[in-house]
C-alpha cells in the first residue's frame, strides 16, 4: 500500500507538471499570472474529444487538430489583447486572463451544458506492470513520460535555439532586448502559443485520466499554481519537480488520513515550503 502510494504520487506529479508547465513559462518570460490557463487547458480537452468523436474519428488526428488550434488562438489572445496591455502595469494583463477564465467557462457550459465528459482511450484501465507490491497504470506511465520528454523538449529549445535566446534575453531585460532589435511583443505572442502547446497536451492527458466538465479550469489552475510555487516561477526543472513533491503530498495525505484530504495534505506542504523557501525550490527567471 505504500509502494502503491509512493508510485502513484510520482506518476501523478507528472501529470501536474505537464500543468503548470504553461503557467510556468509564462510568467518566467513575461512576469503574468495567467488565470486563465486551466481553462484554456479544458478547451482543449473538449476539442480533443468533440474532434475524436463526432469529426475526424482518429484521436492522433484530433490531438493534432487541437495542438494546431490552441496555438493560433494562444497566439490571437496574446497579440490583439495582453500585448496591448502589457507595458501599463501588472493589473491590466491580469484582468484580461482574468476575463477569458469567465468567457470560456460560461461559453463551454452554453456549448455543452455541466456534464463531465472524458476523453476515451483503449488502455484506460491497463497496468503495464504488475508486482505484488505496486502496480504501475499505462496512463499514469503516459502522463509521466510525456512530463520528462516535454520539460526536455522546452528546456533545450530555450537554451540552444535563436528562438530560445530571444526568449532568454527578453526575460532578461526588455529594454536592451529592444535596443539590441528583437521584438519583444513578438517574442512574448510566440512564447504564449508554445504555452498553449502545453496546455493542449495537459488537457488531453487530463481528459484520458480524469473526467472533467465546463468550470473544472479553476481547479486546474489551483493545482498550476501549486506546482509552480513549490517548484520556483519560472523555472521548468523546478516545475517537474514542484508537481512530484505536490503529487507525492497527496498521496501521502490520502494514505495517512484518508482520501478526504488529500488536497489539503498537498497544500500544507506547499505553504511549509513557502515558509522555508518563499522563492520556491529553483528561482526561475526575474524579468528586470
Amino acid at each position: 500500500m505504500v509502494f502503491q502510494s509512493l508510485v502513484n504520487g510520482v506518476l501523478l506529479g507528472g501529470l501536474y507538471a505537464i500543468i503548470g508547465l504553461g503557467m510556468s513559462l509564462i510568467f518566467g518570460i513575461m512576469g503574468l499570472t495567467n488565470l486563465g490557463h486551466g481553462d484554456l487547458m479544458i478547451v482543449a480537452s473538449y476539442l480533443i474529444v468533440i474532434l475524436a468523436t463526432q469529426f475526424v474519428g482518429n484521436i492522433l488526428l484530433a490531438i493534432l487538430i487541437a495542438i494546431a488550434a490552441m496555438i493560433v488562438i494562444g497566439f490571437l489572445v496574446q497579440n490583439f489583447l495582453i500585448n496591448k496591455v502589457v507595458d501599463k502595469g501588472s493589473e491590466p494583463p491580469l484582468l484580461i486572463t482574468f476575463g477569458i477564465s469567465i468567457i470560456l467557462q460560461n461559453a463551454l457550459l452554453q456549448l455543452f451544458g455541466a456534464t463531465q465528459k472524458t476523453i476515451p482511450t483503449s488502455f484506460a484501465a491497463t497496468n503495464i506492470i504488475k508486482t505484488p507490491w505496486f502496480s504501475v497504470s499505462a496512463v499514469y506511465a503516459i502522463n509521466f513520460i510525456a512530463a520528462i520528454v516535454l520539460v526536455t523538449a522546452i528546456h533545450l529549445l530555450i537554451k540552444k535555439t535563436n528562438f530560445g535566446r530571444s526568449i532568454r534575453s527578453t526575460s532578461d531585460d526588455v529594454v536592451a532586448s529592444e535596443l539590441m532589435g528583437i521584438n519583444t511583443k513578438r517574442i512574448y505572442s510566440y512564447t504564449m502559443a508554445l504555452a498553449m502547446v502545453t496546455a493542449a497536451i495537459a488537457g488531453l492527458l487530463v481528459g484520458m485520466t480524469f473526467n472533467f466538465y465546463p468550470t473544472a479550469g479553476t481547479q486546474y489552475l489551483i493545482i498550476a499554481f501549486g506546482v509552480v510555487v513549490i517548484g520556483g516561477m519560472g523555472s521548468l526543472v523546478g516545475t517537474l519537480i514542484g508537481g512530484i513533491l505536490l503529487g507525492l503530498s497527496q498521496m501521502v495525505g490520502s494514505l495517512l488520513f484518508g482520501t478526504a484530504y488529500q488536497l489539503i495534505f498537498g497544500y500544507v506542504v506547499l505553504l511549509v515550503i513557502l515558509a522555508i523557501r518563499p522563492q520556491g525550490l529553483l528561482a526561475g527567471a526575474t524579468r528586470k
